[in-house]
């Protein structure tokens, strides 16, 4: 019987600290309040996230046995069947909690590009588009259908970050050149400006100084690894860098909420910075 540990490292579970923002984000871009509504959908982003880094393992075992070994499926302490059992379930619980005229027919369309990714796409020239689609989407869920113009400055910003983020991930196995991460580091940079402007031209002083200060620690997040990897593009500075890329999705989804000026959603999401760092030295979010 698989147990709890190790269905935790499958699924990544401290990983999933940073969706928790994501339709946070959305709501706070579409004027929606953080109540019940986005406790819940929170919790949906987390089981869809979860869904489909089982789905990952499950569709990357043959490879997996090659280059990592010590994953769960092929050092034998997940079956195949387990693993794609646990996609299955946590998709259907993710679309449960999603249940809603305005947020399901958002919440479908993710479930179906999260198994896209995972069985189709990964390894082809759309995947990393694919991946930024889901990321996207779930800050999308979060504003619901009837406000989802809102939302979609906020959306654009977290899907192409998810975009940077995977494209390096493709060589964190053998490494690449500089131009790699010379490359992500430019579009992290660029983000950054350009979550800037999304504040409008008047705007109260303090959020816009807390959103500042947010987006030059999303920066330093990201950028510090990425540029340690453009010095040495090797396999272990790469992952460095996917593992930072996907970190930093914290403190730029809380830029984001900054900006619309709900600074007490947005500071408390901080919090789960240094825990998803902390857990990632158990379970590696990549």
């Amino acid at each position: 019987m698989t147990g709890p540990r190790v269905l935790a490292e499958l699924v990544r579970a401290p990983a999933a600290l940073t969706v928790l923002g994501d339709t946070l984000t959305g709501a706070a871009a579409a004027g929606r309040g953080h109540g019940l509504r986005a406790v819940r959908l929170a919790a949906a982003s987390t089981c869809l996230y979860w869904a489909g880094m089982a789905l990952n393992d499950y569709a990357d075992r043959h490879v997996d046995a090659e280059e990592r070994p010590d994953r769960p499926i092929p050092s034998g302490r997940v079956s195949p069947g387990t693993a794609l059992a646990t996609a299955s379930v946590l998709t259907g619980a993710g679309l449960a909690l999603a249940a809603g005229r305005r947020t399901l027919p958002i919440a479908v369309p993710l479930a179906a590009a999260v198994w896209a990714y995972d069985l189709k796409l990964k390894n082809t020239p759309f995947g990393p588009a694919a991946m930024a689609t889901t990321r996207g989407l779930d800050v999308l869920m979060g504003a619901g259908t009837s406000r989802w113009r809102g939302a979609a400055p906020s959306a654009a910003v977290i899907a192409c970050h998810t975009y940077t983020v995977t494209l390096v991930s493709r060589q964190e196995t053998y490494g690449a050149t500089a131009s790699l991460p010379a490359g992500a580091l430019a579009a992290t940079t660029a983000l950054s400006l350009g979550a800037a402007g999304l504040c409008p031209p008047v705007v109260d002083p303090a959020r816009r100084a807390t959103s500042t200060a947010l987006l030059g620690g999303y920066l330093l997040a990201a950028g510090a690894a990425q540029l340690a990897a453009i010095v040495r593009p090797d396999a272990a500075h790469l992952r460095r860098a996917v593992g930072a890329g996907i970190h930093a999705m914290i403190p730029l989804q809380a830029a984001l909420i900054a900006r619309t000026g709900r600074l007490r959603a947005a500071l408390p999401l901080l919090a789960a910075y240094p825990l998803a760092r902390r857990l990632a030295r158990k379970v590696s979010p990549t």
